[in-house]
């Protein structure tokens, strides 16, 4: 029996396989890198083993490191998780030699699905559907558009879409690099893209122990991906005829069947939305991040599954009936309309109201759940992905699990980082979703307005959030001022003009109007009914709106660094005051492209003095596991570079100037920033 398991992972899915084993009085360690320190699972092992670094190549994938900590932990098994080491064949052999229970499938059955390109072979001759193969010689005008991919990754690294054949050899060149730098093999293979494709995946458990055999817990729809990275999971997949779900499981089972799969996997699909054809795209031989839908509709643990085959301990010889829908949402920290960019800095706050239960499978009949890495107070940092969190709903129906999920959503309280909270919300609410008219093209399809990635076009009206901010700020001097407090906030003698707040909001100024007197604040077109620096309450048109506000730590006069962030019924707005005066010390020169994000420098690729256009590359930034496009905001000359490939660089750095040669002089306040492709 296993007696303490090492996880040698981090985030939710360390805390997610702590929980079960804390139910099973199953001991519990924690690795980790120095950036990872504060995080909670460090805190809920039971013991936890630093890793001294903060890149994953120094820390979560050092399998020497990870065996020393379980060693001097006492530990007798180690679960991988998800990512990093958890389908690498030979950190589970150093396990297995090392004496300790590997909680996951065979070194066999990982290196069998290891290379997508071997894995396609070994299913062609299982009977199951593969697309053909094409290289950068054989694929021709009657093959487009194509798919470059990583043969031994996923999560949308190392994948490049291909619509003119002149692109294939750059897009080849650059999955190559992605890979290589995130996987460590930058093999990869061209196949037809399936354009109106979905992307369903079937969760299959090999059984061992006496009872050898493969259960089939149904299938998973993951079609809503940005990036080629899922947003939103669900089970069941809506829309599948009854054939076609039954040759997929049968598909599914005979996939694991060929590599005699123990433990619990994935075998992932590409279904043609119009015809409901399908064909294998690659088995992941580990738990996937989409795992709690499935224990949700089946009532079952997949980690006490997991651990249950490890040991030897039977499992159910066949598969618990389906209940219900559920839905997984996954929270990021990027910015949607900044072309999904990552963020990185301090989570203030999150709260999300409503959860029946966090980490484990709910008994109840419904409910909300809630997978978290990350908490108020936790610093998001670039050296690793940028999922804050998962968010499940189950319910009897698929339009409740939307509508249970979404109003959750809604309530949230995430300030500090921009999230894809709104967009989220929006998807969840969407006609086209909720018909279950789903596929991989479904967010690139969809317009994304300017403010918060809206699916719909209209701008947010803010003013009643920026009114909120203001007056709990004018409530919070008075309450913390020590002179004059019996004078009304913002009393003027002779009132020849308002008191003005200003803010900045996604780019854009916006000031408020308001007067101070003995009966309270007045903002023309609403009534104010109530104002303190933490809640303020107004009426327009006789409808009463409250709106809970966070302000945030003051930074020095005429600094702008104080930022309010303002939740309603209709979301969260954050808010940052504007300066009266700009120091210029922190003006920058027009056209300067500023790095949107701490990283490492991957490539220069205009120099001082070249002649660019708008959108044309500048250089290439790498951080979150991904590569970032930094482009030029204008035409205009390349006038300065200082910074050099390898080069580390914080949010805000400047990376190169263009300049546009006019005589116009942009606000030294407001300079340009690159785009970022």
């Amino acid at each position: 029996m296993i007696q303490r398991v090492l996880v040698a992972n981090r985030g939710e899915i360390a805390r997610r396989v702590f929980a079960t084993c804390r139910r099973l009085g199953i001991g519990t360690v924690a690795v980790h890198s120095d950036a990872d320190a504060h995080l909670a699972f460090v805190a809920e092992a039971d013991a936890a083993v630093r890793l001294p670094g903060d890149s994953p190549a120094d820390t979560y994938l050092r399998v020497d490191l990870v065996l020393d900590a379980a060693r001097r932990t006492g530990a007798d098994a180690v679960h991988p998780g998800y990512g990093f080491l958890s389908e690498n064949a030979g950190f589970a052999r150093a396990v297995i030699e090392a004496g300790l229970t590997w909680i996951g499938p065979s070194p066999e059955a990982i290196e069998a699905m290891g290379s997508k390109v071997a894995a396609k072979k070994l299913m062609a001759d299982a009977g199951v559907p593969v697309l053909g193969d094409l290289t950068v010689a054989s694929a021709g005008d009657d093959d487009l558009p194509l798919l470059v991919k990583a043969s031994a990754g996923g999560g949308g690294r190392g994948m490049r879409v291909v619509r003119r054949l002149d692109d294939l050899a750059e897009a080849v060149a650059e999955a190559e690099a992605e890979a290589l730098s995130a996987f460590g093999d930058g093999t990869v293979f061209v196949e037809p893209y399936v354009e109106d494709g979905r992307h369903v995946e079937v969760q299959v458990v090999g059984t061992g122990g006496d009872a050898s055999g493969v259960i089939v817990l149904g299938e998973r729809d993951c079609s809503l991906q940005r990036r080629h990275q899922k947003v939103v999971e669900e089970s069941p997949a809506p829309g599948l005829r009854e054939e076609t779900w039954r040759a997929l499981h049968d598909a599914a089972r005979r996939a694991a069947e060929a590599i005699d799969y123990r433990g619990a996997g994935t075998v992932e699909f590409l279904l043609d939305a119009a015809t409901q054809k399908f064909w294998f795209l690659e088995m992941n031989t580990r738990l996937q991040v989409e795992h709690p839908v499935t224990e949700a509709v089946f009532g079952v643990d997949l980690v006490e599954m997991q651990l249950a085959v490890a040991e030897g301990l039977p499992t159910p010889a066949a598969r618990p009936e389906p209940r219900g829908h559920a839905i997984e949402v996954r929270l990021y920290a990027e910015d949607p309309a900044a072309d999904y960019q990552p963020q990185s800095g301090l989570l203030t706050a999150f709260d999300i109201p409503g959860v029946d239960v966090e980490l484990s499978p709910s008994d109840a009949s419904s409910g909300l759940r809630l997978d978290s890495g990350f908490g108020a107070g936790d610093e998001v940092g670039t050296h690793y992905d940028a999922m804050l969190a998962k968010v499940i709903a189950w319910a009897p129906t698929r339009r409740q699990a939307a509508r249970a999920l979404a109003g959750a959503l809604r309530r949230a309280r995430l300030h500090g980082l921009v999230t894809n909270r709104d967009l989220l919300v929006e998807i969840l609410g969407d006609e086209v979703f909720l018909s279950g008219d789903v596929s991989t093209a479904f967010l690139g399809s969809r317009p994304l307005a300017a403010l918060g990635g809206r699916l719909d076009e209209a701008p947010r009206d803010v003013r009643a959030h920026a009114v909120a901010g203001a007056l709990a700020l004018a409530a919070e001097a008075g309450a913390t001022r020590t002179v004059q407090t019996g004078i009304p906030v913002g009393w003027r003698n002779v009132v020849s003009q308002p008191q003005t707040t200003r803010f900045e909001v996604d780019g854009d100024e916006v000031a408020v109007d308001w007067w101070g007197g003995r009966d309270g604040y007045v903002v023309d077109g609403l009534t104010v009914v109530a104002a303190t620096p933490s809640r303020v309450t107004l009426e327009v048109d006789g409808v009463r709106t409250s709106y809970d506000v966070a302000l945030g730590a003051g930074g020095a006069a005429g600094s702008g660094a104080r930022t309010v962030d303002v939740d309603g019924p209709d979301g969260h707005v954050a808010l940052r005051v504007v300066p009266r005066f700009v120091d210029p010390a922190d003006a920058l020169a027009s056209g300067s492209l500023l790095a949107p994000m701490p990283g490492t420098v991957v490539r220069v690729l205009a120099e001082v003095g070249a002649t660019v256009v708008a959108g044309d590359p500048v250089l290439v930034l790498e951080a979150m596991k991904m590569q970032h496009t930094v482009a030029a905001p204008h035409d205009g000359v390349v006038s300065e570079v200082p910074v050099a490939a390898g080069q580390q660089v914080a949010a805000g750095d400047v990376l190169a100037v263009v300049d546009a040669g006019t005589d116009e002089q942009d606000d030294p306040g407001n300079p340009d920033e690159g785009a970022v492709a």
